[in-house]
């Protein structure tokens, strides 16, 4: 079998399994009050040149976007994502949940990011102060969006700009953070705070950890509140020292960007050997930008090349996502896009 369905279906990079075995020494206080959770401080305001900055290791994804949103925006506010960002697709409501109440507003733009003339549109249609109306409180970038397409920091800065303008707060869901910075050659505080980012969900579970994700915090009010926000929600577990060890070493010696840069490349060797097969039908639906492709092709080749053994997931009866992950090798994408090219020829000549 060829995993193509997701990162999320890879395994656990040999580097975090070391720290977890590191960490599963000895003893250490509960709840946090450990040497390495207090470790991942350090390293955090590192990697992002953040002098103050606070991390908050979580388990989830949904727990770091609905954490950090919950921290943003009071329950009668609103959250502002694009149409098709997970938060408002696929996360079951969390942060209305979290937050006692906030919606999420969609705005649109091509490629699965939000246009600046749209957001601000938005934001000037608001009954600002009117009670019966959700007050538009933050604004939620998704980077890589779940189209796999990138907003460059510049891009980032200006829907920033804007958001300020109206008084917003900023979140950045970074579940493959890793992938955009890779992949744009920035640093990851270009990326984040200098550009106007309050707070980060950082991913690492789709790109190597087993069990971890991380709130980052550059806004030392939203710091304060996920003090007691993470508690209340159950996600200070007894013995975080564990998600504390797989985010530092996540995050040590640029092995997130190793890990990333290497998805990134897989798929762009994957692209590079389906694009030559439009004459069979074969299309990309989206640009690709990092380690996802949205790709059209006959139904007929889509059953073929899962029954071969490759697999990918479903969007519709004629098209697929394919993601590559840091354990996708260049032989699995030579022999996937064999598979693939067998399949649409043998439809073709049917």
């Amino acid at each position: 079998m060829i995993e193509l369905r997701s990162d999320n279906a890879a395994g656990v990079a040999p580097e975090i399994l070391a720290a977890i075995e590191a960490a599963n020494t000895g003893s250490a206080l509960a709840y946090g009050g450990d040497e390495l959770t207090a470790h991942v401080q350090e390293v955090v305001r590192s990697v992002f040149e953040h002098p103050t900055a606070r991390a908050f290791p979580v388990t989830s994804g949904t727990a770091a976007n609905s954490l950090a949103l919950s921290a943003a925006t009071p329950p009668w506010g609103a959250v502002l994502c694009h149409e098709t960002a997970h938060i408002i697709t696929a996360e079951g409501g969390a942060t209305s949940l979290l937050s006692g109440g906030a919606v999420m507003q969609a705005v649109g733009g091509a490629h699965a990011l939000i246009e600046p003339a749209r957001l601000r549109a938005v934001l000037e249609s608001v009954r600002w102060g009117d009670p019966h109306e959700s007050q538009p409180s933050v604004l939620s970038l998704t980077l890589p969006s779940d189209h796999g397409t990138l907003y460059r920091p510049d891009e980032v800065a200006a829907l920033t700009a804007i958001a300020r303008e109206f008084g917003l707060r900023v979140h950045l869901d970074g579940a493959r953070i890793a992938n955009a910075v890779a992949a744009l050659g920035c640093t990851p505080a270009d990326l984040t705070w200098r550009a106007g980012v309050d707070v980060l969900s950082l991913g690492a579970t789709k790109n190597g950890a087993l069990s971890a994700e991380a709130i980052v915090a550059f806004d030392d009010r939203i710091a304060e509140e996920l003090v007691y926000r993470t508690k209340r929600s159950g996600h200070v577990t007894s013995k975080l020292r564990f998600q504390s060890a797989q985010v530092a070493a996540y995050l040590t010696d640029g092995l997130w960007l190793r890990l990333a840069s290497s998805s990134n490349r897989r798929m762009a060797e994957l692209v590079a050997e389906l694009e030559p097969l439009a004459s069979y039908g074969v299309r990309l639906a989206e640009r690709v930008d990092v380690n996802m492709a949205f790709v059209e092709l006959p139904a007929a080749a889509i059953d073929a090349a899962t029954d071969a053994g490759v697999l990918c997931y479903r969007m519709s009866e004629t098209s697929v996502r394919l993601v590559t992950s840091w354990q996708t090798t260049a032989d699995d994408v030579t022999r996937a896009a064999a598979t693939f090219r067998d399949a649409v020829a043998a439809v073709a000549t049917s």
